[in-house]
């Protein structure tokens, strides 16, 4: 008989409705009968796509003895991380402080009251790898609950008041200039080099995650400064990344992480979050150095996030799972006999393109990864170049296709807010930059990336978003939102729609963005300086999150500061400006000594001492004269700058264009810095010169 879990959206605690486990979602009924019947709570926390959740359920709460026991002496609750990000956040760093370490699935054990005293990750159903099972931690903590009340209640105070002291901010200067000067970016990208993997790219060893944030700030670094070093290092992590297994070498999305350092065996699940920023920070390298081989691998994982992760409604669902039918990467991976008969005459090209061999590469299969360049394989193929990728090409359509036929891996159709706005931001950049491509299929792209995205807007907006309070959901699932906004849904669905705006100056995703970022001030700010990650009246937990280290998502305040300084620089308002600097302050020193862990804030800083460009356009934003000063503009490198166009600035909603007039009833362009500008111009040399010094 299913549990309570049947009567949810998400699809990680629908997979649960039918265990024995007496499951609760978390919620007001199951404290209360915590309380009521003095039991400790067992909180377990994961999401659809993690493997060992999948795991344990299939070892512990599929197992009608362990549901017994836990349902005679435990009240259980289950958790989607993805739908409640602030109690996987409270709890896993109650997890980290009692072990060390942290991951999902999350066991953690509370009294009645909420707070916890024992914790751990992934627990087996039988004692192995110096790890107890289940069933023993269990009766050790149901032992300890009865006979050592004191001493549970105790440790549960005493780790609930560490909590709450780790969300207070560091202490910075107080002035807004104590590490905010080039010198901090200087020694990121210096620390960035010292833990720099120059043989494969990226940073660490294994697991190995791609660090999106960090390549963008490098790519940003390279455009201020010509820093060739910090140009190399993301080159090379790119390029890496791109040739490896973690890329979906048929589909053209990125899995999670890889399992070894040279990106060759991922950890299969496939996370919207995680497109969505490689394929900006792709875009971004290749307007940086104009090698369209970045340009189309983000088209590769924008293709796979419409046709893969987009949902009925015109959202994106919020992931794939790493395991199909119960097998990790079943889905994704190959025999030699499977390509060579697809591939026909051209497996042997294909084989030693992709690493493909009889004995495999990883478990007697094959992931395939790209192990030699097309002049390579021309040269022992006897072809050229530019046959070789087209013949490969159509080979990878192929096998696509046949994957196509396989199962498929199950999908969490979640939409999330937060994660919508990354993959907006990537759509919206596309969008931009390659309608000016000079390949009219590229164009084509940017046309239909620019129409998924406004649907994708559409969508979130209509599930989730409160015209009349300005208050935003969390998840839209089945024609239901769940759960309040936090920070990082309502920062990063604003540079999801600033993005969009700057691809379609239709000043409604402008308005909505604005209005997203003026609750942020009104309901997360810290009178201290920066920003809570739940509102002033959120649910009370035992402490009041706010972690303002970047994760596989930028933080919600590194967020919020970016976005900030980008709205002060569109509408001159020196509050958006002021809180940016409040939030930056207390962190912007972490930035220099630990930047790959503070990545989103570095390119905050970054974005604070450009004092980007504001440039205001006057024009219809389709006229051909508008088109061609535009044009201008998106040849500027990335993120230094922010543009509004209007046909009719007396009616627009952006400060910027305020007063703004045609010259010769054409279209006009305005150049300011700090809302100072320089002469208005109508010519595209004109402006070319005031943005570059070169006319030419």
């Amino acid at each position: 008989m299913p549990n309570r879990l049947a009567a949810e959206t998400s699809p990680y605690l629908l997979q649960h409705a039918n265990n024995p486990v007496d499951w609760f979602p978390w919620g007001p009924d199951a404290l209360a009968r915590a309380k009521l019947l003095d039991r400790p709570i067992f909180l377990s926390i994961g999401y659809a796509a993690c493997h060992w959740c999948h795991v344990m359920e299939r070892e512990s709460f599929e197992d009608e003895g362990t549901a017994a026991y836990l349902n005679d002496r435990f009240v259980s609750i289950k958790v989607d991380r993805e739908e409640r990000p602030d109690l996987d956040q409270v709890y896993m760093g109650a997890v980290q402080a009692m072990t060390g370490g942290g991951g999902w699935p999350m066991t953690v054990f509370l009294t009645p009251e909420g707070r916890p005293f024992y914790g751990g990750t992934y627990f087996p159903e039988t004692p192995r790898h110096g790890l107890p099972s289940f069933r023993q931690v269990l009766e050790g903590v149901d032992r300890a609950f009865r006979e050592q009340r004191a001493e549970v209640e105790q440790a549960g105070i005493r780790l609930a008041e560490a909590l709450s002291e780790q969300a207070r901010l560091p202490t910075g200067s107080g002035t807004g200039t104590s590490a905010m000067s080039p010198s901090v970016l200087d020694a990121a990208v210096g620390q960035i080099e010292a833990q720099f993997d120059a043989a494969n790219g990226g940073w660490g060893t294994a697991p190995k995650f791609p660090q999106a944030m960090t390549i963008t700030f490098l790519v940003r670094r390279f455009d201020a400064t010509g820093d060739a070093r910090a140009l190399a290092m993301a080159r090379r992590s790119l390029d890496r990344m791109a040739d490896g297994g973690i890329r979906d070498q048929l589909g053209g999305g990125f899995h999670r992480y890889s399992t070894d350092a040279v990106w060759l065996a991922p950890h299969f699940e496939q996370m919207l979050y995680d497109n969505g920023q490689l394929a900006r920070a792709y875009l971004h390298a290749w307007r940086s150095t104009g090698d369209t081989r970045y340009r189309d691998v983000a088209i590769g994982i924008l293709d796979y996030l419409e046709r893969e992760l987009r949902t009925a409604d015109g959202g994106f669902a919020a992931s794939q799972d790493a395991d199909t039918e119960g097998v990790e990467g079943k889905t994704f991976v190959w025999t030699e006999a499977e390509v060579l008969s697809i591939a026909a005459d051209d497996g042997p090209l294909f084989a030693a393109a992709f690493d493909v061999t009889g004995s495999g590469n990883w478990e007697h299969h094959t992931i395939l990864r790209r192990v030699r360049s097309a002049d390579e394989l021309a040269a022992r193929f006897e072809s050229s170049p530019a046959d070789i990728e087209g013949r490969l090409a159509m080979v990878r359509e192929a096998l696509l296709a046949v994957r196509g036929q396989r199962p498929q891996p199950a999908r969490d159709d979640k939409v999330l807010a937060a994660w919508n706005g990354l993959a907006l931001g990537a759509l919206g950049a596309a969008a931009r930059w390659l309608r000016v491509d000079p390949d009219p299929a590229v164009r084509e792209r940017a046309t239909r990336y620019r129409d998924v995205a406004s649907a994708a807007a559409d969508t979130v907006l209509a599930g989730l978003f409160d015209r009349e309070t300005g208050r935003l959901g969390r998840s839209w699932k089945d024609g239901r939102a769940t759960g309040n906004g936090v920070l990082e849904d309502y920062t990063h669905l604003a540079d999801g729609l600033l993005s969009l705006y700057e691809a379609t100056f239709d000043e409604r995703w402008f308005m909505t963005a604005r209005r997203l970022m003026n609750t942020v001030l009104d309901r997360f700010a810290d009178p201290a300086g920066g920003f809570f990650d739940t509102a002033d009246d959120h649910e009370r937990l035992i402490a009041r999150p706010r972690d303002v280290q970047d994760n596989a998502l930028p933080s919600g305040g590194a967020m919020a500061a970016t976005v900030l300084l980008r709205l002060a620089a569109w509408t001159g308002d020196d509050r958006y400006r002021k809180a940016a600097v409040g939030a930056i302050d207390p962190v912007a020193e972490l930035v220099g000594r630990h930047p790959t862990a503070f990545a989103q804030w570095a390119i905050a800083v970054d974005l604070l001492l450009a004092q980007p460009l504001e440039i205001a356009i006057v024009g219809d934003p389709d006229a051909p004269d508008t088109v061609a000063l535009r044009d201008v503009v998106d040849g500027l490198p990335v993120g230094g700058h922010v543009l509004a166009i209007s046909a009719d600035p007396a009616a627009s909603a952006v400060e910027l264009l305020a007063g703004r007039t045609r010259i010769d009833d054409r279209a006009t362009a305005y150049v300011c810095r700090s809302f100072a500008c320089r002469l208005p111009v109508a010519s595209p040399a004109d402006l070319r010169a005031q943005l570059t010094g070169d006319p030419a």
